[in-house]
């Protein structure tokens, strides 16, 4: 089953808590303090492999977390580091926040790494913490919190030529007797269900990957049809290999209709596909209509600029010449430009935090603040204190009296409430 798209949910392990321990020495009066460090928490990284082929794997399972560090231990020990949790994903998979729909990583070769959720930082033991007027400190930090982050998987696939046209212009066959891809072959449209890989295999050695896109239709890039699904897996194709019922189908249509409305899906759908280097294949050459239709389209797309083959794939009449082209033309084409991530915008020089008040309380926003609190054990009155100082130190406590606080209005930092003392 070929799955190209997924919602996953990733957590990093929280960092290890400080341990609050203190030596046991003769001749030591009260020994001192000795509590260790606690340990990283393990970080979420998505990892490309060639093992894998599509996002099945997360069909079944959608979420993953990393383990969190151990506890400090006495006599100065670290706790354990976890290790990291490597989420494997295919070559091609393209990393989006779910959120806020901003292009996170393009993982588009094997070994390709992207840390989507970093481990907390294990916090430091009461060692740390001793001075000359407290030398017994009663303090550790907790480990920093775990981050979760909600990921949209695509998978664009990597092929050097995609195969694009409309339902039954004869993809399918061509890229069955090119390469050993197997793909279902009828006389009725949407025979193709998903995209097909292929891989053309010339005497010296030289490969070419071409990808198959299920047939695409009038509105696709709108989502009409099947196509729309699979656009996606062309964009970081070198070449375009437009197919083209020559004969005009059970329908009659015109060819040269058909090739103007493939064309328009493909722009709409992305401007840069309709700049991407174009053949023209015109297949069905063993059907009389289509042999009678050869000099007419071939002379139309010429004079666009445009290289033109004529084949049958059923005969598999004219595939030497259009692969031996298609494969030098390959060669001399650059790879499309990875997707890069959505550009973020340049940290701007702001206070430290900021106050606003509201139904009565004074609420105090600033990174460094939340950060501060969210490493402080709220049930040890040592700890307590030691914000305290840091929030005067810092020019809180002056702010909130400037902005009118009176003894035992409610302040809140983060989800945390308190009672302000004068």
């Amino acid at each position: 089953m070929f799955i190209d798209r997924a919602t996953i949910k990733v957590r990093s392990g929280a960092g290890g808590d400080g341990a609050v321990t203190f030596r046991r020495e003769k001749y030591v009066p009260h020994g001192g303090p000795s509590g260790g460090d606690g340990g990283n928490g393990g970080s979420v990284v998505l990892e490309a492999t060639e093992d894998l082929q599509t996002l099945l794997d997360f069909r079944y399972k959608k979420e993953f977390t990393a383990e969190p560090g151990g506890r400090g231990e006495s006599k100065n020990k670290t706790g354990k580091n976890s290790p990291d949790l490597v989420i494997k994903v295919p070559p091609g998979t393209v990393v989006y926040d779910d959120t806020s729909g901003a292009l996170l990583a393009d993982l588009s070769h094997d070994g390709d790494t992207y840390v989507a959720a970093p481990g907390g930082k294990g916090g430091r033991g009461n060692q740390h913490f001793a001075t000359p007027t407290n030398r017994v400190p009663q303090y550790a930090e907790p480990g920093q919190p775990a981050v979760s982050v909600t990921l949209r998987l695509e998978l664009k696939l990597l092929a050097d030529v995609g195969l694009v046209g409309l339902p039954n212009a004869g993809k399918s066959t061509l890229i069955s007797v090119i390469s050993a891809a197997k793909p279902k072959i009828a006389d009725y449209p949407f025979t193709t269900l998903q995209p097909q890989l292929g891989v053309v295999q010339f005497p010296d050695g030289d490969q070419v990957v071409v990808a198959d896109i299920p047939g695409l239709i009038e509105g696709a890039h709108t989502g009409a049809g099947l196509g729309h699904e699979f656009l996606r897996h062309v964009e970081r194709t070198r070449l375009l290999l437009h197919v083209l019922d020559a004969s005009g189908g059970p329908e009659e249509r015109d060819p040269l209709k058909d090739w103007e409305t493939i064309n328009t899906e493909l722009a709409k759908y992305s401007p840069e596909l309709a700049k991407r280097p174009m053949v023209a294949v015109l297949n069905k050459l063993d059907l009389p209509t289509a042999q009678e239709n050869q000099g007419r389209l071939t002379e139309a797309l010429e004079s666009q600029g445009v290289p033109v083959f004529t084949i049958s794939a059923a005969t598999r009449e004219g595939l030497t010449p259009l692969l031996n082209f298609v494969r030098h033309r390959v060669r001399e084409l650059p790879p499309p430009p990875a997707f890069l991530p959505t550009p973020q915008e340049a940290p701007q020089p702001v206070k430290t935090f900021s106050i606003t008040r509201q139904n009565g309380i004074y609420i105090i926003h600033g990174e460094q603040i939340e950060r501060m609190l969210n490493m402080t054990n709220l049930d040890n009155p040592e700890a307590l204190l030691r914000l305290q100082r840091s929030l005067t130190r810092l020019g809180v406590n002056d702010a909130l009296l400037a902005h009118g606080i009176q003894d035992g209005d409610v302040v809140r930092i983060g989800p945390v409430e308190f009672n302000f003392v004068v």
